[in-house]
């Protein structure tokens, strides 16, 4: 299912890495109103579990894309925050119709009850184990 994604993401021009920018982006980005508040690189960093610099040239790329936009942090001066363009949020909700079409004919061949059975299986293999 991941190579089925990563062709379709290649299709975009996005790499696997760029797409989990924007899913953070997307998801971290927005305030109570939903306003693009956007997320700081050092935030981005954390969740995608990379070193700044490294984020720096994620979000260079999909900046030169015009996927992304750096906006000055209101709250810190020597901040940055990274927020989604009307384009990046157009790609974002393509990317995810795409992928949720992919799992439904992965997991479409599945019984109802195979598909049950499943996310019982990994629901436990979510949980952490006991004593560690």
């Amino acid at each position: 299912m991941r190579e089925a994604s990563v062709a379709a993401w290649a299709s975009y021009d996005v790499t696997p890495g760029q797409v989990r920018a924007l899913r953070v982006v997307e998801r971290h980005g927005c305030g109570e109103d939903d306003a693009p508040e956007g997320v700081r690189a050092s935030e981005l960093a954390q969740h995608l579990r990379i070193a700044p610099r490294s984020v720096t040239e994620v979000v260079d790329g999909l900046e030169a894309k015009g996927l992304v936009q750096r906006r000055p942090d209101p709250t810190d001066r020597r901040a940055l925050r990274v927020v989604l363009t009307e384009q990046g949020r157009a790609l974002t909700r393509e990317l995810r119709a795409t992928k949720g079409a992919e799992s439904q004919r992965v997991f479409g061949r599945l019984s109802a009850r195979d598909r049950a059975e499943l996310a019982r299986i990994l629901a436990v293999l979510a949980e952490p184990e006991p004593g560690g």
